[in-house]
């Protein structure tokens, strides 16, 4: 039976250049660490409801049902990483992901693992 998954995309024509494997190690270090990143329940719950838009922290905590303290906590690991960028305004501090790619990513994840409505 022939297997059904999927695979990296070939040119039709011609022989694919050779790769070189310094450059996919460093890519390879690159993908791990934002995966890493979202192997979280709660952060990745963070990235998604922040894929909509900037969001402050009360508003966060009230739609993901994540309590203050853990919430702080994984927002501090997303800022450390570099995965989302603050605002403050006045009391507030606003969160926005910060890495176009990681919403690329988190597109793919909504298709594949999100319930449709």
């Amino acid at each position: 039976m022939p297997s059904t998954s999927p695979s990296l995309p070939r040119p039709s024509s011609a022989a694919p250049p050779p790769l070189d494997p310094q450059a996919l190690r460093q890519a390879a270090v690159q993908a791990v660490a934002r995966l890493k990143v979202l192997a979280n329940e709660d952060r990745l719950l963070l990235l998604c409801q922040l894929s909509q838009g900037e969001m402050c922290v009360s508003e966060l905590e009230a739609c993901l049902d994540i309590r203050q303290p853990t919430l702080s906590q994984q927002l501090g690991v997303l800022r450390r990483q570099g995965v989302v960028a603050t605002r403050r305004e006045g009391k507030n501090i606003h969160y926005r992901v910060a890495d176009p790619a990681l919403l690329e990513v988190l597109a793919v994840l909504y298709r594949l693992y999100c319930p449709k409505e």
